[in-house]
């Protein structure tokens, strides 16, 4: 079977009601990013930090993946398929693909602050107090702005494997998970599809000018015919 990659972003999720959180004035719930997500946000403000996570967590557990999600786990039976997302919600795998790497960590988990190793499953709200087996806080296992993205590496080497890719709800225009399409062979076909497409410049690109829940579906049904 062929090599699938799809590069996911927040677009493929909005549609299922996840609030992006980020507004035209770059706040996130009226927050300034680096208040809520990052190393220094947290060292001044932990309780503020968990809060805002515990809602993000709790909106996640009320929403459903979407016709985009559940299309793509179809292609598992036809392609190798890996799915390297920007996304912290685990609606891909509740759509049932089984390949998922998080380049941003995964809302839904914990992580210590003694040992980044130390992860865990977590679905309730994170306080303060919520220690890990050495006696340390607890924090969300989302990549903060000005840390790095453990995963980048992986998802760099499954990118240079790629017979195909897919990019679905990104601009490619943040980095350091823009440069990954960099990593791709070249010629290989490329799809993008987003409402309001911010990409090319490549060679067999193909644009699909539609949101996720319609593109991805229609893209989907086109290559199990074809099976490229």
């Amino acid at each position: 079977m062929k090599n699938l990659v799809v590069l996911s972003g927040a677009g493929i999720s909005a549609e299922s009601g996840i609030n992006t959180f980020r507004d035209a004035n770059g706040l996130w719930e009226g927050h300034d990013v680096m208040e809520v997500a990052s190393p220094l946000g947290w060292q001044n403000n932990m309780e503020l930090v968990l809060d805002f996570y515990n809602k993000r967590r709790k909106q996640l557990l009320e929403v459903e993946p979407n016709a985009a999600h559940h299309a793509l786990a179809k292609l598992q039976d036809d392609f190798n398929m890996e799915i390297i997302t920007q996304n912290v919600d685990d609606l891909h795998e509740r759509a049932g693909s089984k390949n998922v790497i998080h380049l941003h960590g995964e809302l839904l988990k914990v992580r210590s602050t003694f040992d980044d190793n130390l992860v865990m499953d977590w679905k309730k709200d994170l306080k303060l107090g919520d220690f890990c087996e050495h006696n340390h806080q607890l924090r969300p296992h989302v990549v903060w702005f000005g840390e790095a993205v453990p995963m980048l590496e992986k998802a760099a080497e499954i990118c240079s494997k790629a017979d195909l890719v897919i990019i679905i709800g990104t601009s490619m225009q943040v980095y350091p998970a823009a440069g990954l399409i960099d990593f791709a062979p070249e010629n290989i076909p490329i799809y993008f599809i987003d409402p309001k497409p911010s990409i090319s410049g490549f060679k067999n690109l193909t644009i699909i000018s539609e949101k996720a829940s319609t593109g991805v579906p229609q893209l989907v049904e086109e290559l199990i015919k074809k099976n490229v």
